[in-house]
């Protein structure tokens, strides 16, 4: 993510800051006005951009917490729903990590198949204790975060473009070979 310096009254294109007082930043000088790559001279960080992208639904699941406090909304339908959220996203990652290592193809499917499937399990679990545990009211705040986190996921999925079931990722510019 790059942010734009901008200094008044300074040309555009005339240097307006270098930075140096951090040493893994190194000694980049900053054009006022400029943003983008143009700024630094460096090319942007696209790895962490995607990285953001990857886990908006994480996120998401965590920034909501504070307006359902201040809201006054079934807190712990909530807690129920974020925490089958987080552990069905740790879960598939794992998931989604032992099928990138694996080199044979019905290893990679299976270990892909049942990743989804735990994930569907554990969500609808989490909504049925929910309900029956606490409420009515925190059953349905379960199933509306698992639905909006869903959503989001689901959405960032076909944005980055990356299928679990594909090989490790490869530098940029070089072809995959799998």
């Amino acid at each position: 993510m790059e942010f734009c310096l901008l200094s008044a009254g300074a040309p555009r294109g005339a240097p307006a800051l270098t930075v140096g007082a951090f040493p893994w930043w190194g000694h980049r000088s900053v054009t006022a006005g400029a943003c983008g790559p143009c700024a630094t001279g460096w090319p942007p960080d696209h790895q962490a951009d995607v990285i953001l992208l990857r886990y908006l639904d994480v996120c998401l699941v965590l920034a909501t917490g504070p307006f359902v406090l201040v809201g006054g909304l079934p807190a712990l339908g909530y807690v129920i729903g974020a925490f089958a959220w987080l552990l069905t996203r740790a879960g598939a990652e794992l998931a989604h990590t032992r099928a990138r290592r694996a080199r044979d193809a019905r290893v990679k499917a299976g270990l892909h198949v049942a990743g989804m499937m735990g994930r569907i399990w554990l969500v609808a679990l989490a909504i049925l204790i929910a309900r029956f545990a606490v409420g009515k009211d925190d059953a349905i705040m379960c199933a509306v975060l698992e639905l909006a986190a869903f959503t989001i996921y689901f959405l960032m999925s076909f944005v980055i473009r990356e299928s679990p079931l594909q090989g490790a990722s490869t530098a940029q510019g070089e072809p995959s070979v799998s």
